[in-house]
């Protein structure tokens, strides 16, 4: 069984607003997130790391939308890997597998988490990605101008969620000695150990700036007109 840790503890300041809270297509942002692992059967319980001053917020939406895996949140730290830490403490640890995901992922799909964990059961640690498909430049940054070009073969781009056997990704966390990380994959590699990537095709963004909401607001409409037709 899997224990799910969603990172919201963010302040928002590249959005100018409160992202998580914002509604979308009748809920909550964060509670798309959340509802998504509430659904996704290997998951036995969700841990959300937030702001203490979310706390109140997130009960109220537990009992508006019956949410029954939905443990008390957990206050995020001064950085992520601080926050993941605070959530991980948090997990029942009889539960063999730890999800990290972001709660500004509200894409996510059940199919796609149990696609990973699949994987990570199988491998010890799995993350979802896609393949950069875009042309890379490097920059000069004297001139602001580019430089050379970046070979995007074998590049990809990481997402979450991202998927461990709880005794590596504990490990991982234990040898950081104050390092930092922006993802979970990053912390497992320090200790030598390869993460499985799960190739995702649908979309799965991170909203971070106002552009990024019509088109989660396009693509969660267009998933609940598909499901009642």
């Amino acid at each position: 069984m899997i224990s799910a840790v969603v990172v919201a503890g963010g302040s928002s300041r590249r959005m100018g607003f409160d992202k998580l809270g914002v509604e979308v297509v009748g809920k909550p942002l964060l509670a798309h997130t959340i509802a998504a692992f509430e659904a996704t059967t290997q998951v036995s319980e969700i841990i959300v790391v937030a702001a203490p001053e979310r706390f109140d917020l997130l009960a109220g939406w537990k009992e508006r939308f019956g949410w029954k895996k939905l443990r008390p949140p957990v206050a995020g730290g001064l950085e992520r890997f601080h926050s993941v830490m605070g959530g991980l403490e948090a997990t029942d640890p009889a539960h063999p597998l730890i999800a990290v995901h972001d709660g500004a992922r509200p894409l996510v799909t059940p199919e796609l988490i149990h696609d990973c964990a699949v994987v990570a059961a199988e491998t010890g640690a799995a993350s979802v990605a896609a393949p950069v498909t875009e042309t890379l430049k490097r920059r000069d940054p004297t001139t602001g101008c580019t430089s050379e070009p970046v070979d995007r073969t074998e590049l990809w781009s990481m997402q979450t969620p991202q998927i461990f056997r709880r005794e590596i990704l504990l490990k991982a966390y234990a040898a950081l000695d104050g390092r930092s990380v922006t993802d979970e994959a990053s912390a497992v590699e320090l200790t030598g150990n390869p993460v499985k990537l799960v190739e995702n095709p649908e979309w799965n963004v991170k909203v971070t700036y106002p552009r990024d909401l019509p088109l989660v607001e396009w693509v969660l409409a267009d998933r609940f007109a598909s499901r009642s037709t």
